[in-house]
């Protein structure tokens, strides 16, 4: 099977089965599928030399999710190095399958999701929103949804990109498996929002589609350039928020937030203490690796109706090469 015909594939069993609000996200250049032999579904994954690290659970019907996953850890397990799997962005329902198969389980972040039939700008919740939107308003910032054919300067968006990652500072990188992308295989589904000011491109946010109990959209990437009105961001992400409520779209998700709204009260049993403590001390103080807490107040300024909380799971307990290979596989290292 060619590479297009494995996307096509792919595309195909996660809006068959994928109820995830960033399973979009599996189609990321450079993830790769494992295709159910036995059981109907797919895997998305990225493997090294000793590790392999999983996006999501398997997206399969829920009465063979347990038999695709196995058939996929016996495919590591005879390979070359015996490799371990990571599973990172699971769902609370994905705890039970990796717990019986010996991994550790730990939150490490959480989700977050407005209910487009409910949400109102009115109130006080949305007070910041309104502000932040008028001020970009008056500042002439003018919003537009453009297609893969109609971007203008792709040199700007590159810009900005560039632009972005420098002004985070020199240890901050894109988690480039948790995060959208501009092109790879699943563009031709993306939406993009452009903001202009002065007749220059100055931030951009692309959405992607999300498919099951809660379908929708999803906010999957965020640039913005330091010449950018205050509240542009938000007045982008307004603009895309009405137009998918006007289309009848259920859902906007603001997608995963690594090392945010973390509880000890989503910890299961089967959770490593040594990670939970790790993962804590990067909430509080992490802003070298991600910038969690920025992003978390973001996207609680939007008043999410739903925050759900993701795991990692870690093939026979969560030791620091798996830990160290998931850092590095996601880009935080």
């Amino acid at each position: 099977m060619n590479t297009a015909s494995r996307t096509e594939a792919a595309l195909g069993l996660l809006r068959s089965h994928a109820d995830h609000p960033s399973a979009f996200l599996a189609l990321n250049d450079g993830t790769s599928h494992h295709l159910g032999r036995v059981a109907s579904g797919l895997i998305a994954h990225r493997t090294g030399r000793r590790h392999a690290v999983q996006f999501g659970g398997p997206f399969a019907p829920p009465a063979e999710r347990d038999a695709l996953l196995d058939e996929f850890l016996g495919g590591l397990a005879a390979g070359p190095g015996r490799r371990r799997l990571t599973a990172v962005q699971l769902r609370r329902d994905d705890i039970g399958p990796y717990a019986a198969r010996g991994f550790a389980v730990n939150q490490i972040g959480s989700s977050y999701s407005v209910d487009l039939r409910r949400f109102t700008l009115g109130g006080k919740a949305l007070a910041k929103i309104r502000q932040n939107v008028s001020r970009a308003r008056r500042e002439g910032v003018r919003v537009t949804e453009v297609t893969g054919d109609d971007v203008r300067g792709r040199a700007e968006l590159d810009a900005i990109d560039a632009e972005w990652l420098r002004s985070k500072g020199r240890h901050v990188k894109e988690l480039t498996f948790l995060v959208g992308e501009r092109g790879g295989p699943g563009a031709p589904l993306r939406r993009t929002f452009l903001a202009r000011h002065e007749d220059r491109t100055v931030a951009y946010i692309t959405y992607s589609p999300v498919w099951g109990s809660r379908p929708g959209m999803l906010y999957d990437l965020t640039r913005r350039s330091t010449a950018a009105p205050v509240g542009t961001i938000e007045l982008v992400n307004l603009t895309a928020l009405q137009r998918f409520q006007e289309e009848g779209a259920g859902w906007l998700h603001l997608g995963f937030t690594p090392f945010a709204g973390l509880d000890p009260a989503h910890e299961p049993d089967c959770s490593s203490r040594t990670l939970s403590r790790i993962v804590g001390q990067l909430g509080e103080h992490g802003r070298v690796v991600y910038p969690a807490r920025s992003q978390e107040a973001f996207k609680r300024k939007w008043a999410p109706h739903v925050v759900e909380p993701e795991y990692a799971a870690f093939q026979g307990g969560a030791r620091l090469p798996a830990v160290w290979n998931l850092l590095r596989v996601t880009g935080a290292v």
